[in-house]
C-alpha cells in the first residue's frame, strides 16, 4: 500500500487529514510570544485576529524529527510525501532530511508540488484517490507530476511589507507594492522558489480582470479547479468570485481561508487565486 502523507500548506487539520485518508505534518506559526501548530492549535481567522491586535507574526516549518515519526508509523507501507513548494519554504528539505533518518528510506520518496495551498490540496487529495485505486508510487508521482504542470497561481497582497520580510521576492520587485494606489499582482518565477510582479492595476477588481484574462490564456475552462483563498478577506473573495465565475462558468470553485503560516507571509487581507487541472 502507498501511505500519501504532506504538510498543513493543504490546508488539513491532522485529524481532518486522517478523515480524508492521508497525513500531514503541521507548519507551525508564532506570535504574541506564543507558538502554535496550524489548524490544530489555532485557527486561521484567530490568527488574523492576533495579527491585528499589533502582533507580527513568524512561520517555520515541521520539525524534521516530527516528520520522521510521522514515517515510522507506517513502518510497513511505501509512503509518498507531497510537500508544499521548495524555495517558498524549507518543508521539502526537511522531509528528505527526514527520510535519512528512517530505517528503510528507500520506501521514501518526498515529491517536491512546486506550488502550496489550494492546488496542493488538489494534489494531495487526488494522489489518495489513486492510492486507493491500488497505483504504485511511482505511477502516482507520475500523474501527480502531470497535474503539478497546469498549476498557475496569482497574489495580491495588501501589506506588501510580509513578502518583503518573508524574502519571497525576486529582488528587483521588493519595492514595487510601496507605490501609492497601485495593486501589484504576483506569481511564482519558473522554478516555482520566490514570487514576481506579473502585473500592476489600480484596484482590486482591476486586479482580478488581469488575473482572469491570464488564466485564459492558459487555457482554463471545463475539467480545472480554481482556488480562491484569503487572510481574513472573504468580501474580496466573493468579489474575485463573482468575476472569474463569469469568466469561467465550467470550472470547479472553492473559496477558502489561508493557513496561518501562509498568512504570515503574504499577509492580512491577502488574496490568492490558484488553478490546477484535474
Amino acid at each position: 500500500m502507498v501511505r500519501i502523507v504532506s504538510d498543513t500548506s493543504t490546508m488539513y487539520s491532522t485529524l481532518q487529514a486522517k478523515e480524508a485518508g492521508f497525513a500531514v505534518s503541521p507548519l507551525s506559526v508564532t506570535i504574541g510570544g506564543e507558538s502554535y501548530r496550524e489548524y490544530d492549535e489555532i485557527s486561521s481567522d484567530e490568527f488574523v485576529a492576533k495579527i491585528q491586535q499589533g502582533n507580527m507574526p513568524t512561520s517555520s516549518q515541521p520539525a524534521v524529527g516530527d516528520v520522521a515519526e510521522l514515517y515510522e508509523q507506517y513502518p510497513d507501507d511505501e509512503i509518498l510525501n507531497i510537500t508544499m513548494a521548495m524555495g517558498l519554504s524549507g518543508t521539502y528539505n526537511g522531509a528528505v532530511a527526514a527520510a535519512g533518518l528512517t530505517e528503510n528510506p528507500e520506501r521514501i520518496t518526498v515529491l517536491n508540488s512546486r506550488t502550496l495551498c489550494g492546488p496542493h490540496r488538489f494534489l494531495v487529495e487526488h494522489a489518495v484517490e489513486l492510492a486507493r485505486k491500488g497505483m504504485s508510487r511511482a505511477e502516482i508521482v507520475a500523474e501527480t507530476e502531470k497535474r503539478m504542470d497546469t498549476v498557475k497561481s496569482f497574489l495580491m497582497p495588501a501589506d506588501f511589507g510580509y513578502l518583503r520580510r518573508g524574502g519571497r521576492l525576486s529582488p528587483v520587485v521588493s519595492y514595487v507594492g510601496q507605490v501609492a494606489s497601485l495593486a501589484p499582482i504576483m506569481t511564482q518565477t519558473e522554478d516555482c522558489q520566490k514570487l514576481i510582479v506579473a502585473g500592476v492595476r489600480r484596484g482590486f477588481a482591476s486586479s482580478i480582470k488581469f488575473v482572469a484574462k491570464a488564466l485564459e490564456n492558459h487555457g482554463v475552462g471545463a475539467g480545472w479547479s480554481i482556488y480562491i483563498t484569503h487572510a481574513g478577506a472573504p468580501e474580496k473573495a466573493e468579489q474575485a468570485h463573482g468575476i472569474l465565475a463569469a469568466a469561467f462558468p465550467e470550472a470547479k470553485f472553492e473559496i477558502m481561508p489561508l493557513s496561518p503560516a501562509f498568512i504570515t507571509q503574504g499577509g492580512p487581507g491577502c488574496v490568492a487565486v490558484q488553478v490546477v487541472r484535474g
